[in-house]
């Protein structure tokens, strides 16, 4: 077990493998960095791989404070920076997903490249039960109308009811306070400012259903590529982790040679340049 800490908050993390580029594994709301069990033991093999928990989740501290997608990716650019974590590949899950948006566009020089499984960014909805639901969130009551919530809107009939079961448990049983505002922080976070200052290579992977608008996401990031997966929803990388695990890795191929090759000409020019 490892943890590091920042100003007082222990942050635990998971770290295996060797190999570059190393890859961060941001979880999403509610959950632990066994969300990205899967991709830990696939990747490890050729990949440093290191899979946090975000602060208020899992075994890291939860101190009573906003949970916020700035804070989150904050946590994590200071955490690349500790563990010396050299252009990771962020890889981020629902919130996580945002979140490595958010810390490419903070420090654009750090990500190599992002990859966000099932974020919504820019919402094609208005998402019209996001207000009701986090007034509730802050009421006693509020595991319930959380598991309706997630129970409703993140699983297809045909997920796996033993692995649905533990999600939702595991998310309704996070602390009210983390629970609270990291859902109301999220529904009010600047995914188009984000996107739009988000310069490196993104790879998108949806579910079941889209639920970005993807023209203006190409708008703001035309180099993106989006990828659907088959028979899965909201927790695709733990429900058919072969589909995910495929596209990540046709992607770091693809993505980090062509980047690699662009650079090539400008060094070469530069050596030519000083004689």
């Amino acid at each position: 077990m490892t943890w590091s800490t920042r100003d007082g908050v222990q942050l635990y993390y998971e770290e295996a493998g060797d190999g570059s580029p190393p890859l961060l594994l941001i979880h999403g709301g509610g959950c632990d960095h066994t969300a990205f069990g899967p991709q830990v033991a696939h990747f490890r093999a050729k990949h440093r791989v290191v899979a946090v928990e975000l602060r208020g989740h899992g075994k890291s501290d939860a101190p009573i404070q906003e949970y916020t997608i700035p804070g989150f990716a904050a946590d994590l650019a200071w955490l690349c920076e500790r563990l010396g974590l050299q252009q990771p590949v962020l890889i981020g899950h629902s919130l996580g997903g945002r979140i490595a948006i958010e810390l490419a566009a903070q420090a654009p020089q750090l990500p190599a490249a992002v990859v966000i499984v099932e974020s919504t960014i820019l919402p094609l909805s208005s998402g019209t039960d996001i207000p009701p639901l986090a007034a509730m969130l802050r009421e006693p009551g509020y595991q319930e109308a959380a598991r309706e919530f997630f129970e409703r809107t993140l699983f297809l009939p045909t997920d796996d009811p033993v692995c649905k079961a533990h999600l939702v448990q595991q998310m309704v049983g996070m602390p009210q306070h983390v629970l609270a505002s990291a859902f109301a922080n999220t529904f009010a976070w600047d995914g188009e400012t984000a996107a739009a200052a988000c310069t490196v290579p993104l790879l998108l992977i949806s579910g079941a259903t889209v639920t970005n608008d993807l023209t203006r996401l190409r708008q703001l990031c035309p180099q993106i590529v989006h990828g659907q997966t088959v028979g899965a929803g909201h927790f695709n990388q733990l429900e058919v982790p072969d589909q995910v695990n495929a596209m990540i890795e046709r992607f770091l191929a693809v993505s980090l040679l062509h980047r690699a090759a662009e650079a090539s000409p400008a060094c070469s020019d530069c050596a030519s340049d000083t004689g």
